[in-house]
């Protein structure tokens, strides 16, 4: 018998139900979350075109265009337990849409006197589009939530670790001195910036639709305006300048922002699963019995949250360009590029809203190891360091002698595996210039990582003038 925590059944799909890893009870919570899945799921969708169907009623019976008598009737017919799912679904692979027999449905529920004024000077796209938005607008209110609690947990983190000396590194290889603080605020700001875009995406792509069959509302008139202003005021929505049938900007710069902060978190989740490798051992995963382990290997902890948001995120950004195509929409109304949508955009906020969890999770639980990031720091003996010595001679000698002097060192103790400081002092041009103690303050890496308290403060918004 399957069974979940705590006891009760889990339903496992058998070829009939479930394909896609966000609908299947196994994977579906390691790849999204139940909040968002409930936005794009069958019942939220339909949900919503009744939600839009009943406000333009009201907007238009208020404008005198139906008559203000019908109006509760076809409200209280834009319910979920009044529509016949599978009559719905079998309606839609009809006709291949589903408003149309939406619409039937509602109309017949609604009653004789009432039904025939149900989606009055509306066209399939008007009632499909405003429900995206509305989605749009849940999806963005869900990851907002999620993202200013990962923000500032990145912030916690930044803030504590803000003078936590460790390797910087370039192409692979240690470079200079930072702090694991600067790291988290280079994220942080990134991060933030994403928090602006998704915030001004909405406010683009959260928009009404009410334009009729080519756009112009010539099936409504004048009044038309008016039902549009209206019916956006009601369901808390913008007002376009003009319909947005063909006009899918909005809705591929809203996926594109999924993309750009699905891909700052895998690459965070990359920072954390590289520093986790064994030999460099800097951070970690925070540790539950049995997570990340192995069917073979008793010793293994993998990082295996920051894997989950690494891969979802493959994803959502191959998302985008198809977002992109999805623009090319033909004439008035277009011939499959809006189909594109009914796959792309729903997949692209789950797996993002379930990689923003993810990346909670994962912040929540850092473990941060300084004492590793200062052995890492000696084990180059020095090298790390070779740049603030060149400095130092710069003046000196100038600093392209200075830079050929210093990188000599470097390779005699690299080859030779000594430390820099003894080829630095058994090079006389070093040697007659800086004393032991001089050198040895220069290698001392804690001394050598500039500005970066600095920076951290400036992201952190407690710099001092």
């Amino acid at each position: 018998m399957n069974g979940a925590p705590g006891g009760e059944p889990l339903a496992l799909s058998d070829g009939a139900g479930a394909a896609h890893p966000l609908d299947s009870a196994l994977y579906r919570d390691l790849f999204g979350t139940a909040e968002m899945r409930a936005v794009w799921s069958d019942l939220g969708t339909v949900q919503r075109w009744l939600d839009v169907e009943a406000a333009l009623a009201r907007a238009e019976a208020a404008v005198g265009l139906i008559p203000p008598e019908v109006v509760p009737a076809i409200e209280a017919a834009c319910a979920l337990d009044r529509i016949d799912l599978t009559a719905l679904k079998q309606g839609t692979e009809l006709v291949g849409y589903p408003i149309l027999p939406l619409v039937r449905q509602i109309a017949c529920a609604a009653g004789e006197a009432a039904g025939g004024y149900v989606h009055w000077g509306a066209t399939t796209q008007d009632i499909m589009d405003t429900a995206t938005a509305l989605q749009v607008r849940d999806s963005r209110r869900l990851l907002e939530a999620d993202l200013r609690r990962v923000v500032t947990r990145l912030e916690q983190h930044a803030r504590e670790h803000r003078d936590t000396v460790m390797a910087g590194r370039t192409h692979g290889q240690q470079a200079l001195p930072i702090t694991f603080g600067y790291k988290l605020a280079v994220y942080l700001a990134e991060l933030r910036r994403h928090q602006e875009r998704l915030a001004a995406a909405g406010a683009r792509a959260e928009l009404v639709e009410f334009a009729g069959a080519a756009g112009t509302l010539a099936s409504v008139g004048p009044a038309g305006l008016e039902v549009q202003r209206r019916l956006a005021a009601d369901l808390g929505l913008g007002v376009p300048p003009i319909a947005w049938h063909t006009s899918r900007d909005g809705l591929a710069e809203f996926v594109s922002v999924l993309g750009l902060l699905s891909a700052t978190l895998a690459k965070l989740a990359q920072e954390v699963a590289l520093l986790q490798r064994t030999e460099i051992a800097e951070v970690e995963e925070g540790y539950v019995p049995g997570r990340g382990g192995s069917s073979t290997m008793p010793q293994k902890r993998n990082p295996i949250t920051s894997e989950a948001i690494i891969g979802a995120s493959r994803l959502v950004r191959q998302m985008v360009p198809a977002m992109l195509d999805a623009m090319l929409h033909d004439n008035e109304r277009a011939t499959g590029p809006w189909h594109t949508e009914w796959l792309a955009l729903p997949e692209a906020a789950v797996l993002t809203h379930g990689i923003v969890a993810r990346a909670r999770e994962l912040l929540d639980g850092l473990v941060v190891h300084p004492e590793r990031m200062r052995q890492n720091l000696e084990a180059t003996r020095g090298l790390i360091n070779a740049e603030a010595v060149m400095m130092a001679l710069a003046p000196l000698l100038g600093r392209q002698r200075a830079h050929d002097i210093v990188y000599a060192a470097s390779m005699r103790a690299f080859e030779r595996g000594r430390p820099l400081r003894d080829e630095l002092l058994a090079d006389p041009a070093v040697a007659e210039r800086l004393s032991p103690a001089e050198v040895d303050r220069l290698l001392r890496p804690e001394q050598y990582f500039g500005l970066a308290g600095t920076f951290v403060d400036r992201v952190l918004g407690t710099a001092r003038s």
